[in-house]
């Protein structure tokens, strides 16, 4: 477990380094911390990757200023983290909007450190409504979110876990125990930073740092994905990424890294050791 200070509207972003062989980062979703990944980092050591976890600014253990939740700040994080590391050959996973950071770090910094990437119920390559985007979310529903959020952080985020999980359609998809922990985790991330990166990974425009991957690009998506649903995320995601390989994961929702754990961690070890997706989850 380490800190390392930022360079672009400087704070200590916390990570942890663990394991080794080639390595794999895992950047994690609103509003969560590295802890999410959990289940994946227990399958990746076990399967001879060096994994790294890092907090998002304003979130975990990460310190917490007022500014900077923004992506181009994100990238620069992510780059302080891998050129601290010097990691090379290094695998990028990014989940939510964690898949934001990696699309824009590649736009903004290059193909150089990286060979391979993954969009897990990834928002890019962009969610707001547009002329040029008619099918995206509609702007109110960000601004909502976002008021929401000021108003009530705590208790909103009830009713959130419940739809990330899937369990307002499945009351046993995921136990009591499970809302409660992403809850305490939550709970503990800056009331800002909570809030500012609803903008951030709501009005991004991903698609021209799409536009420079190419490298074996996994995309991975729960078929019953509320929060952000395929179609407006990870299906624009695939098209745009020439060669990319898609896996859908049957009745899963946006938080399928702990509803279908075993199914995610057996696709990304299979990517990682091909460079393909294996296809139609079950």
């Amino acid at each position: 477990m380490a800190h390392l200070t930022t360079t672009a509207v400087p704070t200590e972003l916390f990570y942890e380094d663990l394991g080794a062989g080639q390595p794999v980062v895992l950047i994690h979703g609103w509003p969560l911390s590295g802890r999410m990944w959990e289940g994946q980092v227990n399958a990746l050591l076990e399967g001879g990757y060096r994994t790294i976890t890092c907090d998002r600014r304003g979130f975990g253990q990460s310190g917490r200023p007022a500014t900077g939740y923004d992506y181009d700040t994100f990238a620069s994080d992510l780059n302080d983290l891998l050129t601290a590391l010097d990691l090379t050959n290094v695998v990028l996973v990014g989940f939510s909007m964690g898949g934001g950071e990696v699309a824009r770090y590649v736009g903004r910094y290059g193909v150089g450190r990286v060979a391979k990437a993954a969009f897990l119920g990834a928002v890019p390559p962009f969610l707001l409504q547009t002329t040029d985007n008619p099918d995206g979310v509609p702007k109110q529903v960000f601004e909502e979110m976002m008021t929401a959020v000021k108003k009530d952080r705590v208790n909103i985020l009830t009713g959130f876990f419940e739809v990330f999980y899937g369990r307002n359609k499945d009351a046993h998809k995921v136990t009591d125990d499970m809302i409660a922990w992403a809850k305490s985790i939550a709970w503990s991330a800056s009331p800002v930073g909570t809030a500012e990166c609803i903008r951030a990974f709501g009005y991004t425009d991903f698609r021209a740092d799409l536009a420079k991957f190419t490298m074996p690009t996994l995309v991975l998506h729960g078929d019953d994905d509320q929060i952000v649903p395929f179609d407006v995320s990870g299906r624009k995601t695939a098209a745009a990424i020439s060669g990319s390989r898609v896996a859908m994961l049957a009745k899963g929702p946006h938080g399928f890294t702990a509803t279908h754990g075993e199914e995610v961690n057996r696709i990304l070890l299979d990517f990682l050791a091909t460079g393909e997706g294996s296809g139609q989850g079950t």
